[in-house]
């Protein structure tokens, strides 16, 4: 089982994904979330074992979607490209800093945030600065 990890370009928290992904754009025909890349995973099939995408929001990994499957999706333009569909399910983790990347990476298992305690989710999201310090001492 292998993960992605991706920028959440455009969210400032998990809470504008949560947003984006209720808007009909953001989901495919079947009406599940969906992101759509330009290239497909070599790892497909590590993927689809288990794999989740893990969101960066500002330098901090803060929630992961467990990935369903991937769909050949053509644009407008005759291009094909992945769709990568995605759990509705937001899953937020411990804050974890990532830099910045283009694209979407390759995340190992071991190397992936874990979930936050139940109970935990609601709670309220530290400032981005705070958040960034306590993640690097190791503290969240």
């Amino acid at each position: 089982m292998i993960n992605l990890v991706k920028l959440c370009v455009g969210a400032e928290a998990v809470e504008d994904l949560i947003d984006w992904q209720k808007n009909p754009r953001a989901k495919g025909p079947d009406g599940l979330p969906r992101h759509v890349t330009r290239m497909w995973p070599k790892q497909a099939d590590k993927l689809l074992d288990g794999g989740s995408l893990y969101w960066v929001f500002k330098g901090l990994v803060l929630c992961r979607q467990r990935i369903l499957r991937l769909d050949e999706v053509t644009g407008q333009d005759g291009i094909t490209r992945c769709g990568i569909v995605l759990d509705p399910e937001i899953i937020r983790t411990t804050s974890a800093p990532k830099r910045p990347f283009q694209g979407w990476r390759y995340l190992k298992p071991e190397d992936a945030p874990p979930d936050l305690r139940k109970g935990r989710e609601q709670e309220p999201t530290l400032p981005a600065e705070l958040n960034r310090a306590l993640a690097e001492i190791g503290v969240l």
